[in-house]
């Protein structure tokens, strides 16, 4: 009895307020190419990631030998590759923080690059600059195509 009488007053309740047992309206899923675009730029992003790495402990060898012109490029590349692992993780996740994150992960990159270029003459920092502008341009491209709508 009082089963059906907490029933009842559910009911009336949902009744009253609008709530219904019919599923809330979904918001329409991306087109296909903002998928392809998401997955593109969380593979930049997480190579990007990997370079960044093997550059900082390149950055740091080159750093405990004395040679201090590294010391900016090791904390871009520590914080470049922070970033790019946040960035593709968002992406992966087609996550609506996702064009955020890319406009932040596009700077980073190219400042990284940056100071990497300055000496591309070791294929640990040509490596990182390439993967830097590479993921840059990628999330660019998340930003312009809109892919949070």
């Amino acid at each position: 009895m009082n089963r059906l009488i907490v029933a009842g007053a559910f009911a009336a309740l949902c009744t009253i307020t609008g709530l219904s047992a019919r599923p809330a309206a979904v918001a329409p899923a991306p087109a296909p190419d903002v998928y392809a675009m998401q997955a593109t730029c969380a593979k930049a992003c997480a190579d990007c990631q990997v370079q960044c790495d093997t550059c900082f402990k390149f950055c740091l060898t080159q750093l405990t030998a004395g040679k201090t012109d590294h010391a900016a490029a090791a904390q871009l590349c520590t914080d470049c590759g922070e970033c790019c692992k946040l960035c593709a993780t968002l992406c992966a996740h087609q996550s609506s923080f996702c064009p955020a994150c890319c406009e932040f992960c596009s700077r980073c990159c190219d400042e990284c690059a940056t100071a990497c270029e300055k000496s591309a003459n070791s294929p640990e920092m040509k490596a990182c600059a390439e993967a830097c502008r590479k993921c840059s341009a990628s999330c660019r491209e998340m930003v312009k195509m809109g892919a949070h709508k």
